[in-house]
């Protein structure tokens, strides 16, 4: 029975193993091309009049208009002439923009600045709808960051603050009734701390600050580090109440303060703990999709003003990937978002990992 009990277990581990395996490499999979330089933008090729369809067999339709098998026997001639229409106004409005032609999804205007037409200097610009779409992932990624970069920087003292004194200086009865208060943030939906920001947060923070726009990366950053803080709390608190007893008696034998003995002897034993808390948050933080989808004012601006609005590499995905088309490259793109934020979390787990190491064996030395 223990025989078979261990075997469920073992098959429990390894099947939420395999899921997470199969869920990276699907992302992978659709993110692929536009990795290996498959994905073309470019508005190459012959554009047909749309007075040319009778004389088309059905296969020339359906890769001149880039329909599957099912999406060709949905529509009828009428549709398939309006598609062809709206594809051949499109090349005539475009026949005079030199920049038509731009494979725009490749890694040079991914990434380094572009002189578009209508701009008066080079830029990184995300606009994938557009007459020549602009997929530049840098925006996006200075987003990201701004708004986890301020949401560590709100939640990490409030919870660490919390996680010293719940473990070290509350009384034991007051102690049950703080701990599990706190923690309740993290049953708060996402949704709710993203309305509570949209409604009462941006509104407070125009008063005090006299921001120049109301949703912007200082609002989505606090709103996500109220999302954080039970995160950061409650893995800092068991770290800090893991440290022997005997540490912090021993201080206040000597005749230290409980206060200078928690910042003295005890963060300092717990401090890898601490660590890896604050990492745990980071990926919490820049995995938050509803929160900075409803709060930052999703424009793609680079800038590293708080005050500006900003837009997101989640927010980014759940926002457009209902509009994009199967394979074409802005779904490409959109799923390279996923790699890249997998990417990011693995990174930051994988240097918080050998801090820590480090940290634990520096610790054990002087021990």
């Amino acid at each position: 029975m223990d025989k078979l009990f261990e075997l469920g277990m073992a098959g429990i581990a390894s099947s939420a193993t395999i899921f997470i395996f199969l869920i990276f490499l699907f992302v992978v999979k659709e993110a692929l091309p536009v990795f290996l330089g498959h994905v073309d933008t470019s508005k190459g090729g012959e554009i047909l009049s749309p007075d040319q369809l009778e004389r088309m067999n059905p296969g020339d339709v359906k890769e001149y208009l880039e329909l599957t098998n099912e999406q060709y026997r949905r529509l009828d001639q009428d549709a398939l002439r309006l598609m062809m229409e709206v594809k051949y106004q499109a090349a005539q409005d475009m026949a005079t923009d030199p920049q038509a032609g731009l494979n725009t999804a490749s890694w040079e205007h991914m990434i380094f600045p572009y002189q578009w037409t209508g701009y008066e200097q080079p830029g990184y610009i995300w606009q994938p709808v557009s007459s020549v779409p602009k997929f530049n992932l840098i925006p996006l990624l200075i987003g990201s960051l701004k708004t986890t970069l301020v949401a560590l920087l709100f939640a990490t003292p409030l919870a660490l603050g919390a996680a010293v004194f719940v473990s070290q200086l509350c009384p034991s009865r007051f102690r049950e009734w703080i701990k599990p208060s706190i923690e309740l943030l993290a049953g708060i939906p996402s949704v709710v701390l993203g309305f509570f920001a949209l409604m009462v947060l941006a509104g407070f923070l125009d008063r005090v600050f006299g921001v120049q726009t109301q949703l912007n990366a200082s609002v989505a950053g606090i709103a996500l580090g109220l999302a954080v803080i039970p995160i950061i709390f409650s893995i800092s608190e068991d770290a800090l109440s893991s440290v022997p007893r005997h540490y912090s008696e021993s201080a206040l034998a000597l005749g230290s303060s409980p206060w200078f003995a928690a910042w003295k002897v005890v963060i300092p034993a717990a401090f890898p703990g601490i660590v890896a808390a604050i990492v745990l948050g980071f990926g919490r933080a820049i995995g938050e999709t509803m929160i900075v989808l409803m709060a930052s004012g999703n424009a793609s601006i680079v800038s590293w003003n708080l005050g500006d609005s900003t837009r997101t590499m989640t927010a980014t995905i759940a926002a457009e990937m209902a509009e994009t088309v199967f394979g074409d490259p802005h779904y490409r793109i959109l799923f390279m978002l996923g790699v890249m934020l997998f990417v990011i979390t693995f990174c930051s787990n994988w240097i918080a990992g050998v801090v820590i190491q480090r940290l634990k064996h520096k610790m054990e030395a002087a021990g």
